[in-house]
């Protein structure tokens, strides 16, 4: 079975100083890295435990639905 593909926001966090991950279809599904290939690797690496944990609990796994504004 292949993994849904959600969508990953990514942006610099001054107040942290570091990039962040994040998928807003994935509630509290965030990660970060110095550089945004390691927080995008990072946040990947988040959303399989996140889907493993949902499996394993039996809760809903949402379908990809976000999309970003356009431009």
């Amino acid at each position: 079975m292949s993994e849904p593909r959600y969508h990953i926001n990514l942006f610099w966090s001054a107040e942290d100083g570091c990039w962040i991950a994040d998928v807003p279809d994935l509630r509290a599904c965030t990660a970060h890295g110095d550089t945004p290939d390691e927080a995008v690797a990072n946040v990947r690496h988040a959303i399989a435990g996140w889907l493993a944990v949902a499996r394993d609990k039996g809760y809903p796994i949402p379908e990809p639905r976000y999309r970003p504004a356009a431009a």
